[in-house]
């Protein structure tokens, strides 16, 4: 939910079902002066379980932020392969025009997302399987006029990708999407389909002040669309030998609390590992880059069994 401090006007996003049943006042992180919290709960309200293998309602999960080089890529390809070696039917979706994901995986799809926007072919044409349990709708250029279509339509818009990918909801456990830099149509689009976001974030200054614009964005399509909710805050590149690293890791602490997710070591394996076609999994599962996504996979399926 999202909830506006009247004393500073920031816009603060706030998990409904972490807010004590008796709260009446919350404080501004911002300006720190305290305002009433005017929530209408339901009369039960359910706790969320863990995805279990088979359910009939896909998770759906964006992985976004509109600043680039922060590991989105990276992340979406090993979260999605490591939910698929747990067990899980996983589909990854790529929205972005250099297509890296299928590269990632060291596949050639011959169609993908924009054949599935457009209608040219069936969902199950579309589809390339890349590992069992995992298959995915791939991007690349042609995406580029998925854009221009989205932008030319006179409303609606922004249902495109949700229209076009209601097939899939009972047909998998996870739907990870592998957002592109920037803030377009396309998307927009992805926010008007996904439930739950995850964002990772470099840990560099520069990093925070491009997650604080983006959260500001993600305020304005939770107007109108208050399903999505910020879920994961992913911290990247995590060097420990780099003083401010640790600064700007307890800093994302207090302001996201549980919503924090355990850091990804900056390894070198990562960045190798997409040059032979490889998860992390494949290329080097010993090494911290392995360890860090399967805590990454445990913590999102909410079950800290798997991948053990």
């Amino acid at each position: 939910m999202l909830v506006i401090c009247p004393h500073c006007n920031k816009n603060h996003t706030i998990d409904e079902k972490k807010i004590p049943a008796n709260a009446t006042k919350a404080r501004c992180t911002t300006c720190g002066k305290s305002f009433v919290l005017d929530i209408k709960r339901s009369v039960e309200e359910k706790k969320q379980k863990p995805v279990k293998k088979g359910d009939a309602v896909a998770r759906k999960i964006g992985i976004s932020l509109s600043k680039g080089g922060v590991g989105k890529s990276t992340t979406s390809v090993n979260l999605a392969a490591g939910l698929a070696l747990a067990g899980f039917k996983v589909l990854l979706i790529d929205t972005d025009t250099q297509g890296q994901d299928s590269f990632m995986l060291g596949v050639k799809p011959k169609a993908g997302l924009t054949e599935l926007v457009t209608g040219e072919l069936a969902l199950k044409e579309c589809l390339t399987k890349a590992r069992d349990n995992l298959w995915m709708l791939a991007g690349g250029k042609s995406l580029a006029g998925v854009k221009r279509l989205i932008d030319r339509k006179d409303y609606g818009g922004e249902m495109t990708i949700a229209e076009s990918l209601a097939p899939v909801d009972k047909i998998f456990d996870y739907v990870i999407i592998d957002t592109s830099p920037g803030w377009d149509p396309l998307t927009v689009s992805v926010l008007f389909y996904i439930n739950d976001l995850m964002v990772p974030v470099a840990l560099e200054i520069m990093a925070l002040q491009g997650l604080s614009e983006f959260l500001r964005s993600i305020s304005a399509i939770q107007k109108y669309r208050p399903e999505l909710g910020l879920k994961y805050i992913l911290p990247t590149f995590e060097d420990k030998r780099v003083k401010k690293t640790s600064r700007i890791l307890n800093k994302i602490e207090k302001i996201y609390g549980e919503r924090l997710c355990s850091p990804i070591r900056y390894n070198v394996r990562l960045s190798e590992a997409p040059a032979y076609g490889k998860t992390i999994y494949e290329y080097a599962p010993g090494c911290n880059g392995a360890r860090d996504y399967r805590e990454l996979v445990r913590k999102v399926a909410n079950d800290p069994k798997l991948l053990a």
